[in-house]
């Protein structure tokens, strides 16, 4: 178990809230603050004070809720939103992955930590960091029972304390405190050493030294192709890694990421030694090791007594770009920052972030679950990008380098973007952008822009991107689905006539685009299938592994995923005038009805002669759909729910939606206790994967808006835990804070099932969760929301107003919304049937 700040039950309960009596005291210990920062003080007090004067959001966060069984990127508390440097303990890292994307890394079950480190994200994984003493040993060691033939250390769970932008934990195998924390670029840890022990005291073990270890595989990162570690003066070092990832191999055959490091020593070593795979050098105190290949790395003695000294401390600056960025990237970011001052700021940049929406009542449970929930949305997606705009090109293109994002004028370090990392944006629509879109513009800004720099070096977008390569998530890609949605909420109306056109040329090409000059479409580029459907209106089904031009085995889901973007492609052509494209969009954006079988009122995947396939089960999964089964899919038509619900009929459409959640309460909404990524597959209604997200706010377009209040409360009560085990589901797939988001927004009682594609995107309402809600929106104003009478026993809406005026219908257009005020509900023990039934949302 991990202890958090109190070292106590996995809670974090430093709430706290000042009273008028103590305001004179409060000044007065203001006052002392200023003094002490004029004084050269890192203010550690001060910053604690000022933040007991706030009913911090920050201390809801417990990073550690569903880490067993979590991706490699999951638990890394020490670090900054959208950091570079995301630093965390590793208790299995270093086997990596064969099929590069399963859990690995940090799994507070496990009894050992191999060491701390740098590099965690999607398919990257590099540089780790650790301190040891008595025998030198250079291998991670293989497991909790080999612990000897490796430096790894077993840990006391009661030591560790994780926070964000913060990490502590004992070592206890050597009496070595550790504690990790992160600027964006820059990667700082602190070892204590132990105080020297007599020689015949048991706990004698003389050579206090800090391991750097390079040439490594971590988590996702895949095998290493190179890698070099040099000691560079007395106190500095540098190295770098290049890797290929499972997923880069795959979907970018040649390609492959490299990682840089520059680091400082605040005290510097008696002396350095390095080694690899195959040998130790004897250490010396030149200051001139290196060594190079695969488990290359370096270690740095000090002295038995080095616990008189005081700690060391390590600050790592990151690049993928070079080693002169790195270093650059250290100097601009925490040149003059020591440890303390690094973490308070981290602290500080996190309250800042997570309190932008601030909650109040609900229980402990709610408000853990919805801000760590909001913590990992906003962790997510790394930049990749360095702080002068560098950033890496693809490896097997040009042999690397690095493209630039040019400075602009008037805004904040002249960068109008971060490029960044990301996993598939499959399924992001239905959480993070919404949650994006709507108080972190400059999220959704990054990646868009992300993705047009993709499209301009590259020619296509890229479903997955690894360091400017293809890393196709789940082979298909929504990325123009978004960019159309950013249009139409505004992201661009700044942006050049040229820079408009070339969005909409991106999004019809992801859309429709078979090849272009270069040859056929790329397999990262995802949608191998798509000329199949520009053919026939839908994804023929073929009986075997993967996507061809014929057909695939996923063929429902690429189907009905086809047509989502079709959808959105065909809103975009209406804003911007392209009639003849937007006809022809519309035209495949109704091709879900070619696969809709009406007997039976599902979806159901057809052959290549135009037949529904045999021996049909719409609970088998993978025959037909991509991570489901025919019965979660036959719902998944959110660009037309109400032409779902026609074709289906409304009676039975509501009768079944009813039903499988009924059912899905006793599997707790997913794939019951079992701790796995896809375990829910077989189920009618799965939360713990994307497909299914927009089914619970469903009835809102039924006539049943009740039935979205209850279910998507019910939903947050029981899929989502504050364990370690159940957090996100049993191990379920949370994707870079996609099942969060997506609590955070239906805690809200705010949600779109159409991905905000919309010319004039709506937002659905639900049932707030909390009784008020103070958002502060990406535009600057302020939207409350209240919920009179609100309690678990009430979650049913009565009445609601959107500053003063009476609203009947169960959505408001989304720029409403943005104009800030108050939106009000009133909240009741049964369902009010007559609220939220005229005026459907289409």
């Amino acid at each position: 178990m991990l202890q958090q700040h109190t070292i106590n039950d996995w809670q974090m309960t430093r709430r706290h809230t000042f009273k008028n009596h103590l305001r004179p005291f409060q000044k007065l210990g203001y006052l002392l603050c200023g003094v002490m920062l004029l004084l050269g003080s890192t203010a550690t007090g001060c910053f604690a004070q000022k933040a007991k004067e706030q009913d911090s959001a920050f201390s809801f966060v417990k990073p550690a809720i569903g880490s067993a069984q979590s991706r490699w990127f999951f638990f890394t508390p020490a670090a900054v939103p959208q950091g570079m440097a995301k630093l965390a303990a590793s208790t299995n890292g270093h086997y990596g992955n064969a099929s590069g994307w399963e859990a690995v890394g940090y799994d507070p079950r496990d009894k050992t930590i191999e060491g701390f480190v740098l590099f965690h994200e999607w398919q990257l994984g590099g540089a780790m960091l650790t301190a040891t003493n008595g025998d030198l040993l250079t291998r991670v060691g293989d497991s909790a029972d080999q612990v000897k033939k490796g430096f790894r250390s077993h840990f006391d769970p009661k030591t560790q304390r994780a926070e964000p932008g913060y990490y502590k934990v004992l070592l206890k195998d050597y009496n070595i405190k550790a504690e990790l924390t992160a600027t964006k670029h820059v990667g700082f840890l602190r070892f204590s050493f132990p105080q020297k022990a007599p020689k015949n005291d048991a706990h004698n073990r003389p050579g206090n030294r800090i391991l750097l270890l390079m040439g490594q595989k971590w988590g996702e990162s895949g095998e290493v192709q190179a890698a070099s570690v040099h000691m560079t003066d007395a106190t500095h070092f540098e190295g770098y890694v290049r890797t290929s990832p499972k997923y880069v191999e795959i979907f970018d055959p040649g390609g492959a990421v490299q990682m840089y490091i520059y680091g400082s020593l605040s005290k510097a070593p008696q002396s350095v030694g390095s080694f690899n795979r195959t040998r130790v050098n004897q250490a010396d105190n030149r200051f001139q090791a290196s060594d190079s290949g695969q488990g290359a790395g370096l270690y740095f003695n000090y002295p038995d007594d080095q616990y008189a000294e005081g700690p060391v401390e390590v600050k790592v600056g990151l690049s993928y770009t070079s080693i002169a960025n790195a270093k650059n990237n250290l100097a601009a970011e925490a040149g003059s920052l020591d440890f303390n001052q690094a973490r308070d700021q981290a602290f500080s940049i996190w309250r800042t972030a997570l309190g932008k929406i601030k909650v109040s009542g609900g229980t402990q449970a709610l408000k853990e679950k919805f801000y760590t929930g909001l913590y990992h949305a906003l962790l997510g997606r790394g930049v990749v990008s360095d702080v002068n705009g560098d950033y890496p090109l693809a490896y097997n293109q040009q042999g690397g380098g690095s493209g630039h994002i040019l400075p602009q004028k008037g805004i904040k370090n002249n960068l109008p973007f971060q490029m960044l990392n990301t996993d598939a944006i499959w399924g992001g629509y239905w959480n993070l952008t919404q949650l994006w879109s709507l108080v972190y513009p400059s999220y959704l800004t990054d990646f868009v822009y992300t993705q047009l720099e993709m499209y301009k070096n590259r020619g296509w977008f890229s479903d997955g991107l690894v360091n400017s390569q293809y890393a196709s998530g789940v082979g298909t890609n929504f990325v123009g689905l978004v960019l159309a949605s950013a249009y139409q909420m505004g992201f661009f109306k700044d942006a050049d006539e040229k820079t408009k056109e070339t969005v909409y040329a991106a999004v019809r090409k992801n859309v429709l685009g078979t090849k272009d000059k270069a040859g056929q479409r790329p397999v990262g580029a995802g949608k191998s299938d798509l000329a199949a459907f520009v053919k026939r209106g839908y994804v023929p089904y073929i009986d075997q592994q993967g996507s061809t031009e014929e057909g695939s085995n996923f063929s429902a889901s690429h189907t009905l995923e086809y047509c989502f973007g079709a959808y959105a492609a065909a809103q975009l052509a209406e804003r911007m005038g392209k009639t003849a494209d937007q006809q022809l969009f519309n035209h495949y954006a109704k091709g879900w009805h070619h696969i809709f079988d009406s007997s039976l009122g599902l979806i159901r995947p057809k052959d290549t002669a135009g037949h529904f396939i045999d021996h049909y089960d719409p609970y088998e999964p993978w025959r037909g759909f991509q991570e489901g089964n025919g019965m979660q899919y036959s719902f998944f038509v959110p660009w037309d729910p109400a032409g779902l619900v026609e074709a289906v009929g409304k009676d039975s459409f509501n009768t079944r939606l009813q039903s499988i959640f009924t059912t899905a309460v006793d599997q707790g909404f997913g794939g019951g206790k079992q701790v796995d990524a896809f375990s829910g597959v077989k189920a009618a209604y799965n939360q713990g994967n994307q497909p299914d997200m927009q089914m619970s706010w469903l009835f809102n377009f039924s006539a049943q808006p009740w039935r979205t209040q209850y279910w998507t409360r019910k939903i947050v009560e029981d899929f989502y835990g504050t364990q370690l085990v159940h957090g996100y589901g049993y191990g379920q797939d949370e994707d870079q804070g996609q099942l969060g988001s997506w609590l955070v927004m239906t805690s809200l009682g705010l949600f779109d099932v159409k991905g905000l594609t919309d010319k004039r995107p709506i937002i659905e309402l639900g049932s707030p969760a909390f009784t008020r809600a103070e958002i502060q929106l990406g535009n600057g104003k302020k939207l409350l929301i209240e919920a009179q009478n609100n309690g678990e026993q009430n979650p049913y809406v009565q009445s609601v107003t959107f500053n003063g005026k009476a609203i009947d219908q169960c959505w408001l257009y989304r720029d409403q919304l943005l104009e800030g005020g108050t939106l009000h509900f009133v909240m009741g023990s049964t369902a009010n049937k007559n609220w939220g039934i005229t005026h459907l949302p289409k």
